[in-house]
C-alpha cells in the first residue's frame, strides 16, 4: 500500500511547472483513434490515467509509442473488441472511446466506466445524443453495446452542459452523413482543445468553446498533432498551496483566461498574486477574508477545484461558504480534514466554513482525486505529519505531485508498505 507523508508548515519557494491538462489528454488519446492514419499528441502529462488508456488501445491493436510527454498513436489496424471491465472500470474516461468506436466503426462494446467516486455522473446525455445520430443502445449486465447502420447528423440539444457528453457527441458525429449541431454545449476550454484536435485531422467542427457547436461529417481524417493545454486545476492546486505557505511562489503554465473564476476569488479574499505572460507569482497570506463560493459549468467556478479550496477557506478570517451544485457526493474530504482541526459544518450540499482554524498533522484518506488533492494541501499547511491513504486516486490526476512539492521546499514523501 502507497502512501504520502508530509511534513507541514514548510515555506514554499521556487517554480512549478503545470503540466498538460488531465482532462484534456484523457479525450484526446481516445479521439486519436478516429485518424485514417497516425497522431502524435505533445505535452501529454505523465499520470495513471495515461497509462490505463493506452492499454485500452493496445487492447484495440493500435499501435502506440512514448517518446517523453509526446504519445504517437496509429491506429490503421484497429480491431473493434470488447473494452473489458478490467480496463474500463479504471477511470471514468474511458467513455470516451464509446463516441470515438461509434463514430469510427458504427459499433461499440464497452463495459461500465470507472472513475472517481463522488456521486451520480449518469451517461444518459451521451445515450440520448447517440440514439438521435441514429444509434442503437442495449445494455446487457454491465457492459453496453452501441450499434449503427449509418451516422446521420441531427440537432442535439442537452439538458444540461456535460463536459463528458458534448465531447462524446462530437466524436461521434465527426464521419456522421450532413451536420450535427449541438446545443447547450458545454464551453470548457478542454472542449476547445479536442476541437482543435479534429480540425487538425480533417474534421469540420466551429463553435467550440461557445454553448452551439456545428459538426459537418466528413469521410477521412488523416495524420494530425496538438498540444495539451496546461492543466487549470492542477495550476489552481499549486496556486492555493502558494496562498497557504508561499513565498513568492511561481506557477508557470498559468492561462489566465481559463482560471478567471478562481482568479476573483482570489483578489475578493485578498490574496494578491502577480501574472505576467504564463507565469503566475503568489505568497503566503495571514489575512484572508471569508468569501462565498458556488460550483458551476465553465466560465464559473469549476467543481474541481472546491475540495481544495476547502483547505484554503479554513484559513480566513471568519465564516465561508461552499456551494456544490455538480456533483452529490463532493464531500468526502471533509471528515478528515474536521480530524486535522478545521471546523466544518456540510447542510445539505453546502459546507459552512469557520476560520481561522489552526490544522495538525493526522491519518487521512484520499476519497477521490480532488479530494487527495485537499489532503496535500492541509499536510503542507498544518503542523506535525500528515499521512495520506489510497492515494492511486492523487496519482490519477498529478503529475511528479511529490517531486514538484519538494523542489519548492516542501517534505512529501512517497512509502510503500
Amino acid at each position: 500500500m502507497k502512501k504520502i507523508i508530509i511534513k507541514g508548515n514548510k515555506v514554499l519557494s521556487g517554480t512549478i511547472n503545470i503540466a498538460g491538462a488531465k482532462n484534456s489528454a484523457v479525450a484526446l488519446i481516445p479521439a486519436a483513434i478516429l485518424s485514417d492514419e497516425f497522431t502524435s499528441i505533445y505535452n501529454v502529462p505523465n499520470i495513471s490515467d495515461k497509462n490505463a488508456l493506452i492499454n485500452i488501445l493496445k487492447e484495440l491493436n493500435c499501435q502506440v509509442l512514448e517518446d517523453n510527454n509526446i504519445l504517437t498513436i496509429n491506429s490503421s489496424k484497429l480491431k473493434n473488441t470488447l473494452i473489458k471491465e478490467e480496463l474500463s472500470s479504471k477511470l471514468r474516461a474511458s467513455y470516451y472511446f464509446m463516441g470515438a468506436l461509434l463514430g469510427k466503426c458504427k459499433h461499440v462494446e464497452i463495459c461500465l466506466p470507472g472513475g472517481c467516486n463522488i456521486g451520480a455522473r449518469p451517461i444518459d446525455y451521451h445515450l440520448k445524443g447517440f440514439k438521435q445520430l441514429g444509434a442503437t443502445i442495449k445494455i446487457e449486465d454491465n457492459k453496453y453495446i452501441i450499434d449503427a447502420k449509418v451516422l446521420k447528423g441531427a440537432n442535439i440539444y442537452l439538458d444540461f452542459p456535460s463536459v463528458g457528453a458534448t465531447i462524446n457527441l462530437m466524436l461521434a458525429s465527426i464521419k456522421a452523413t450532413g451536420k450535427t449541431i449541438i446545443y447547450n454545449a458545454a464551453k470548457e476550454p478542454e472542449i476547445v482543445n479536442i476541437a482543435t484536435f479534429l480540425n487538425n485531422m480533417g474534421a469540420k467542427i466551429t463553435g467550440a468553446g461557445t454553448s452551439e457547436i456545428t459538426i459537418e461529417g466528413v469521410d477521412y481524417l488523416h495524420k494530425a498533432i496538438v498540444e495539451v493545454i496546461p492543466d487549470r486545476i492542477e495550476a489552481a492546486t499549486y496556486i492555493m498551496a502558494g496562498a497557504l505557505m508561499g513565498d513568492n511562489l511561481k506557477i508557470n503554465g498559468v492561462i489566465k483566461e481559463h482560471m478567471e473564476s478562481l482568479l476573483s476569488k482570489l483578489t475578493e479574499m485578498g490574496i494578491e498574486y502577480n501574472i505576467k505572460d504564463f507565469e503566475l507569482t503568489i505568497s503566503k497570506n495571514d489575512n484572508m477574508k471569508p468569501v462565498s463560493i458556488k460550483s458551476q459549468v465553465f466560465p464559473g467556478f469549476v467543481t474541481d477545484m472546491g475540495q481544495p479550496m476547502s483547505v484554503l477557506l479554513t484559513q480566513c478570517n471568519g465564516v465561508s461558504f461552499f456551494e456544490e451544485t455538480i456533483y452529490d457526493n463532493r464531500m468526502g474530504h471533509v471528515k478528515y480534514l474536521n480530524n486535522m482541526g478545521a471546523d466544518i459544518k456540510v447542510k445539505e450540499n453546502t459546507e459552512i466554513i469557520c476560520g481561522k482554524t489552526n490544522l495538525h498533522g493526522c491519518k487521512v484518506i484520499a476519497t477521490d482525486l480532488r479530494a487527495g488533492a485537499a489532503m496535500v494541501l492541509a499536510g503542507l499547511v498544518a503542523s506535525g505529519t500528515t499521512e495520506i491513504s489510497q492515494i492511486e486516486h492523487i496519482l490519477r490526476g498529478y503529475e511528479n505531485i511529490i517531486e514538484k512539492l519538494n523542489n519548492v521546499g516542501a517534505d512529501v514523501k512517497l512509502v510503500e508498505e
